[in-house]
């Protein structure tokens, strides 16, 4: 069983028209702005912060994050490609120097 809300939709919906008015008048930053509401409602800053993502998400003005699934699959095959890449570089440094030796050996003789 989960815990009860401590807030009801109506004040969240109001805690973030008062966040988004505050932003309005152009006077505070967002972190200013979310502190601010957060001392006259009594909310922790980051709870507000959470609330206006939540809203912004559901209006369609934000973009949902990436999940970290599809990050790690592209990072693992980033990771794939550059140790890929290092050992095309350590095999082109090896054929290089042997050349170059054998180039110094054939002017030698």
């Amino acid at each position: 069983m989960s815990a009860p809300r401590k807030y009801d939709q109506e004040f969240r919906d109001r805690a973030v028209r008062m966040y988004r008015e505050r932003l309005a008048e152009g006077s505070e930053s967002k972190l200013g702005a979310r502190r601010h509401v957060g001392a006259l409602l009594d909310l922790n800053q980051a709870t507000l912060r959470n609330w206006v993502e939540d809203a912004e998400l559901a209006e369609g003005t934000r973009s949902p994050a990436p999940s970290r699934a599809v990050e790690s699959e592209e990072v693992r095959a980033l990771r794939k490609r550059v140790a890929e890449l290092e050992r095309a570089n350590e095999i082109l440094k090896t054929a290089s120097a042997f050349f170059a030796q054998a180039e110094l050996d054939r002017r030698l003789k």
